[in-house]
């Protein structure tokens, strides 16, 4: 039960995204007089230009995919010539159509949120926000007779959610036209003939998966020696093969000096000297978090070397009276812990139960084609002795519902305690494995054995059953 204030509690957010979105409205849930700033539309980046455009362009490469692999399954697609004889078309995108419909998709998810806190009751307003203190928000919002208005808004905590943005290079300046950050390829309106993709984190990998589906000649730069280097080592070690397998050209061990748009184009150039030449650029280098001159540093908000806004586990900053949420502070940028620790600091700073968000239980998802969802330790950090653990790992191709759906690619993974026999981490390798990695998560969170979830009933045939099929394999006898 919420703490009782002697008067309505002010919370004041700056930043209108995941986190910002989930303080607001938790905030008046409980009580709170609410007011939140952000200068573009309520859901922020990640609405507006990342996750849900990103997340709904993947899922036109997906169905793309799934048109072309039909003829695995039996089915196949023909039409008629003039002469009457059966002719196999072939799929094409219409990228713009696929635009048009993820933006509009993204304004109406925006427009839903902000109906959402308008109906629970918090002021919105729209413009630039920074803090004046430690309990004060300056915003400009351009309505003023002389083209400029400030608003200033005092409140007993403030939540800053203000996000992140792409990291761009001096060598490889975005142009919106042929080089372009993640924000910016929803302008385009045809696919790339030949996509040049710089950076193979998550990124990187989930966009030269998608354009790859949906007909580019994709040629992916990585630094690295094999794609997704932070990622678990057999997982990514699946998706290189698929995408080499797919037609795409990955470039390991190598680094982009820089990148050069033509009339026609783009060149970039290697440190090693070779040149690949393309019709376009995407740049996923990373991202630089949104932190700069808004005031942080004089209200006494400590950062990180990067600019990332340091937190503990309910969000609050060095300030007390400050919490920061998302990708703007220095927690795993996801949305989902950006929601989390938007609710959590709220929560905290009026006094309601609050449970500190443990990073080891966050479950992460890369969208590619197929999946990888990870939870918990990995197989890396057992291997490190960071923690002892059995690893099990059971191929997708085993399982008969992949063996109808005709899966090749993909796996389920187990980690266990040594000792005790809980689960303490899992990864699922698999078309939608977004959705399959919940009953690990929650085995994860909740401490099960391996037995218990064992006796859980799967469908039979489904793909959750190789889960249960790996903890039954690594039974423990008590």
């Amino acid at each position: 039960m919420a703490y009782k204030f002697e008067r309505t509690q002010r919370i004041a957010v700056l930043g209108g995204g995941p986190g910002g979105y989930e303080a607001a409205l938790a905030a008046a849930q409980l009580g709170a007089e609410v007011t939140l700033v952000e200068r573009e539309g309520v859901g922020g980046s990640a609405v507006l230009t990342d996750v849900v455009p990103s997340k709904t362009l993947i899922a036109t490469a997906e169905a793309t995919n799934s048109i072309g692999e039909a003829a695995d399954l039996g089915v196949q697609f023909f039409v008629r010539s003039e002469s009457g004889r059966a002719v196999r078309p072939d799929v094409t995108v219409n990228l713009a159509a696929v635009n048009a419909r993820l933006l509009r998709l993204a304004r109406q998810q925006s427009e839903d949120m902000k109906s959402q806190l308008i109906k629970a009751g918090v002021r919105i307003i729209q413009g630039e926000g920074r803090l004046d203190g430690p309990q004060r928000l300056v915003v400009s919002t351009g309505k003023g007779k002389k083209g400029t208005d400030f608003d200033e808004i005092d409140a007993d905590t403030l939540v800053v959610s203000v996000g992140a943005r792409p990291r761009m290079l001096d060598s490889a300046m975005p142009d919106g036209e042929r080089i372009l950050t993640w924000t910016q390829l929803y302008t385009l309106d045809q696919v790339p003939e030949h996509l040049i993709v710089v950076g193979s984190g998550v990124t990187g990998a989930e966009f030269a998966s998608a354009y790859t589906a949906l007909g580019s000649k994709v040629t992916l730069i990585s630094s690295r020696e094999q794609v997704l280097p932070g990622e678990d080592a057999d997982a990514a070690r699946v998706i290189e093969d698929v995408f080499k397998r797919n037609g795409m050209t990955v470039l390991s061990k190598s680094r982009a000096e820089s990148v050069k748009a033509t009339k026609t184009g783009v060149i970039a150039t290697l440190a090693d000297g070779r040149v690949v030449e393309g019709t376009h650029c995407l740049m996923a280098v990373g991202s630089l978090p949104n932190t700069e001159d808004i005031g942080l540093k004089e209200a006494g908000v400590q950062l990180t070397d990067s600019g990332h806004i340091r937190v503990n586990r309910v969000a609050r900053t060095s300030m007390p009276s400050i919490y920061a949420a998302g990708d703007c502070s220095d927690f795993l940028p996801l949305a989902s812990v950006a929601s989390m620790q938007g609710r959590t600091a709220v929560y905290h700073a009026m006094g309601d139960a609050v449970y500190p968000t443990e990073l080891r239980n966050v479950t992460s998802n890369i969208f590619t084609q197929p999946e990888i969802a990870t939870v918990g330790w990995s197989q890396k950090q057992i291997e490190e002795g960071l923690t002892t653990g059995i690893i099990y790992k059971l191929p997708l191709a085993s399982n008969p519902r992949a063996k109808m759906m005709g899966i090749k690619d993909g796996f389920v993974k187990l980690f266990t305690s040594t000792r005790s026999g809980t689960v303490i981490g899992g990864v699922i390798v698999a078309p939608h494995a977004s959705e399959l990695i919940l009953p690990v998560s929650l085995a994860v969170e909740h401490r099960l054995t391996v037995d218990q979830l064992a006796r859980a009933f799967p469908v039979y045939p489904s793909l959750t059953g190789s889960i249960t099929d790996a903890a039954r394999a690594m039974h423990i006898v008590n």
